[in-house]
């Protein structure tokens, strides 16, 4: 199956869905306005030059490019601190080393937002062997489950929160590998009151994955006092080959940062091997890429419409995240559409995705992604557990129009069943 190879009635459908998302299309740029606005100026604050492109290999110290993103992403995030390093491994290894910034051995953290996804799961002790784990360390773990409307359970974190050997709490903006819907920056300020009345020293810590610029403010900017994510989501832009950022209070920073690498050194050393250029050049696009994946999803919404298939956020839907959950029902359905986002991909577009068992997950997991850097969830991509009620979830898309064939690719291949 080729792209030119699109049926006309795709191309209608896709024309019917254009139309009924010409006012959220709208909407999203006027957001990616505003951000373009805040990075330009926190560039121009930070005195971004040539000279802060250039790398530094063996120890790093006094890395200047590295430095200055630093500043940046705590001014865009407005927080004290901020640790952008490619010698994060991916956006979970960024979320783990925040959550250790939250308690001591003997004291306990909340995730206020039920079970956190799979790859977390090992990180706190949970599942797996947990060797290394929040709980192999003495920290304690619990969880507040969302509402039965899949809203935050106020009256619930608020009686778990008041818990005084409570030290730090999480809460998930995206929705994960789960139905549950993403929350609003609005939303997570509301949690963030609660928590504060109940138990004021509490550290309120936001896994911002996926949901980076979605908004025209961050977690930070209404209470949570660190946040964490991944580098080839949505700041990378794009080109960010490798890592993830924390940005937040000096405190939990310093203490993310002894995480990452070791106590005495901290975020005073890592080389940055001449990828500085791509941080900040995929930062300055960011606000637009991002854009780019929210039309890809808001679009992919109304094509599934016409498919009759329950698909989440809708059209109409104030997005907190660049996921698209789409309910198929069956294990082939997943395939097929994996199959057609494989097919419009721009790399291995040739390949056929297959369920593998990947690590960190109790059950095979299949991938769609043709992507320039491995595993970027900001270029479009389709995975998800082969397990009922057989949900994939779509995100990415560096242009909304190679994520528009991408995604009516999908559709020609489920179409073809």
């Amino acid at each position: 199956m080729k792209i030119s190879e699109i049926r006309p009635q795709v191309w209608e459908m896709a024309r019917l869905a254009e139309e009924r998302c010409r006012e959220r299309f709208a909407q999203i740029d006027r957001v990616a306005e505003q951000n373009t606005l805040r990075v330009m100026e926190a560039f121009q604050d930070n005195r971004v030059s040539e000279a802060c492109f250039a790398g530094t290999t063996g120890y790093g110290y006094d890395d200047l490019g590295r430095d200055t993103l630093d500043k940046i992403y705590a001014q865009l995030f407005g927080t004290e601190a901020a640790l952008v390093r490619i010698g994060f491994v991916n956006g979970t290894h960024a979320l783990v080393a925040a959550m250790f910034s939250l308690a001591k051995p003997g004291e306990k953290v909340l995730a206020l937002t039920g079970t956190p996804y799979d790859t977390l799961r090992s990180a706190i002790g949970v599942s797996g062997d947990g060797y290394g784990s929040l709980k192999f360390y003495g920290i304690d773990y619990g969880e507040v489950q969302l509402a039965a409307n899949g809203e935050p359970d106020y009256a619930a974190i608020s009686a778990a929160a008041a818990d005084p050997r409570v030290t730090g709490v999480m809460i998930q903006r995206s929705r994960g590998y789960g139905e549950r819907k993403a929350l609003t920056v609005q939303e997570i300020g509301k949690i963030c009151e609660a928590v504060r009345a109940a138990n004021p020293g509490a550290h309120i810590m936001v896994d911002n994955c996926y949901g980076e610029f979605t908004d025209v403010i961050e977690p930070t900017h209404v209470g949570a006092d660190i946040v964490a994510g991944s580098l080839i989501k949505n700041p990378g832009g794009g080109l960010a080959p490798t890592g993830g950022y924390i940005a937040g209070k000096k405190e939990l920073v310093e203490r993310a940062a002894t995480r990452l690498t070791t106590p005495g050194i901290g975020g005073e050393c890592g080389s940055t091997l001449g990828n500085n250029r791509l941080l900040f050049q995929g930062l300055f696009l960011a606000p637009h890429v991002v854009a780019q994946a929210l039309k890809t999803a808001v679009f992919c919404a109304a094509m599934m419409e016409q498919l009759g298939l329950e698909s989440s956020p809708t059209v109409e839907e104030k997005r907190s995240d660049i996921i698209q959950m789409i309910k198929l029902g069956s294990p082939d359905k997943m395939k097929r559409f994996c199959l057609g986002i494989q097919a419009g991909a721009p790399v291995d577009s040739y390949v056929t995705p297959e369920p593998w068992p990947m690590p960190g997950y109790d059950c095979p997991v299949i991938m769609a992604a043709g992507a320039f850097i491995q595993g970027s969830s900001i270029e479009l991509s389709a995975d998800g557990p082969l397990r009922e009620p057989y949900i994939v979830y779509m995100q990415g898309g560096l242009t909304y129009e190679s994520g528009k064939l991408g995604i009516m690719m999908a559709v020609s291949a489920m179409l073809e069943n």
